[in-house]
């Protein structure tokens, strides 16, 4: 029977995590490293995505996978920064998280090289470094089961991940109602503002506003890098159209109202994924023409 990675819809996101890109060396090694790579990935603690420059270089076209688009509007860039493979590692001890990191950078050399490796982790249960909670308005069970997961052949799940670094003295510095107003949430008991401004956060977002509906589930971690702070943003769908039609809002494509968020925040990264099927506790590689599964 396949199954998606067990890891996208695991509720609480984990402790402590690493998100490792990587890019294409070598084509011709490229086969050999993706079935090393099936060995080490379980879907659960590592969860796998492929961009579709490593697709191409098997000859294989997904219809709903694409580069992330750099997208501009009212002052506001959001850069595309694709990556041929993306790793989520997902765990509770830091050295372990280190050890499985090279272990997955030796099996997929010389066919990919790691590029980016960025530790996350989760701030009190689940919220933004802000303080504010993250995914609220997740779905849950069954809707969640079909807001991550295309139920078309071949199936998994389609991520999108960025970085948004985070101005946090500023953000910090204004009033708590004028904090409050930007996210369209009260911090003290997460509950939604009724007189929150049409660039609240909550507003550009609700995804039950779009035609059609934009539901995703978000699995986002705060990061800290040196002296950048923010959130490495991660959703997953059974579309990347959901997504990218919230992006768009956010960015005012829509009706020129900019979201909040850009006040005190800004993507530095983009990238769209596949995320493959797992099947006997491997990921599913058939489509990928690399098995027999």
């Amino acid at each position: 029977m396949i199954k998606h990675q067990t890891g996208i819809l695991v509720e609480t996101v984990p402790p402590l995590a690493r998100h490792i890109f990587f890019t294409l060396e070598s084509r011709e090694h490229l086969a050999p490293a993706l079935r090393r790579l099936a060995l080490l990935a379980d879907g659960e603690a590592t969860v796998i995505g492929f961009g579709q420059s490593l697709l191409q270089a098997l000859n294989v076209q997904l219809d709903k996978l694409r580069t992330f688009p750099a997208l501009s509007a009212h002052g506001i860039d959001i850069p595309s920064t694709q990556h041929a493979l993306w790793c989520w590692l997902r765990g509770d001890d830091r050295g372990e998280l280190l050890h499985r990191t090279n272990a997955l950078i030796a099996a997929l050399a010389p066919a990919l090289k790691v590029v980016q490796v960025t530790e996350a982790f989760r701030y009190k249960s689940g919220h933004d470094l802000t303080g504010y909670e993250d995914g609220t308005e997740n779905p849950v069970d069954q809707a969640a089961i079909d807001a991550a997961f295309d139920s078309e052949a071949p199936g998994g799940s389609y991520a999108a991940v960025q970085h948004w670094v985070h101005d946090l003295a500023y953000f910090k510095g204004l009033p708590q109602e004028e904090q409050d107003h930007i996210v369209g949430r009260r911090i003290s008991d997460n509950e939604e503002l009724e007189d929150a401004p049409e660039s609240a956060h909550v507003k550009r977002t609700a995804m039950e506003d779009f035609d059609p509906e934009a539901f995703v589930v978000r699995r986002s971690m705060p990061y800290i890098d040196g002296d950048e702070a923010g959130l490495v943003f991660l959703a997953f769908g059974s579309t990347l159209d959901s997504f990218e039609m919230q992006l768009r809002r956010m960015i005012g494509l829509d009706d020129g109202i900019t979201d909040g968020l850009f006040r005190f925040s800004r993507p530095v990264t983009g990238g769209y994924y596949w995320c493959p099927p797992v099947q006997n506790g491997q990921l599913k590689l058939s489509t990928l023409l690399l098995t027999e599964q």
